[in-house]
């Protein structure tokens, strides 16, 4: 049996995303997109909760592809707050879209938002040693310097705990404890 993070133990989709997700470095744009919406629908919630419900947003938000969710009006907002299938929350959905505008605005000045968001590590993997869960942090001295210049251009929802769970998806950061299986696959010495 392989030893795991004990936080993806509770449910098969948490088992999942942890085995073939959390952690892994991503720098395909529209993925980074995904991961800043469902990071953002978090807050407040669980995050078993927003995994549940990310096919539906996948659908709802058109596959995170910014360039459409950037002009989506009233009418298109409305029809999302009518969606069982997501988190209705207004400021939520206006941010996402909000944050579509500013993310395409990174891309445009950067060339990428991959090269923008991954620049604040040097492009590489920080791995983190951890022991126990207890032991990872909400939040880091990166993550509030990437939620500060993020705000600076005009994102919204993205304080500097929901920035550090945006790392830990995307592999900007390895958490997994180093009693994990992914902790090595990923990159981590032990």
């Amino acid at each position: 049996m392989l030893n795991r993070c004990e936080w993806c133990l509770k449910d098969d989709l948490y088992l999942q995303y942890h085995d073939q997700e959390w952690g892994v470095p991503v720098h395909d744009d529209q993925k980074l997109f995904e991961f800043l919406v469902l990071e953002g629908a978090q807050a407040g919630l669980s995050w078993l909760t927003v995994l549940r419900k990310r096919e539906a947003y996948r659908e709802a938000f058109d596959r995170f592809n910014p360039q459409l969710v950037a002009r989506y009006d009233q009418n298109k907002i409305s029809e999302l707050l009518n969606n069982n299938g997501i988190i209705r929350n207004k400021l939520k959905i206006e941010a996402t879209v909000k944050n579509a505008q500013s993310f395409l605005t990174v891309q445009e000045k950067m060339g990428s938002f991959d090269r923008y968001i991954w620049d604040f590590v040097d492009g590489q993997t920080i791995h983190n040693r951890f022991e126990k869960l207890k032991d990872i942090p909400a939040e880091t001295e990166i993550s509030r310097i990437i939620s500060k210049d993020l705000k600076k251009r005009g994102f919204s929802f993205v304080g500097s705990t929901i920035i550090y769970s945006h790392m830990q998806a995307t592999g900007m950061v390895n958490d997994h404890l180093i009693s994990c299986f992914r902790f090595n696959e990923l990159g981590g010495i032990v």
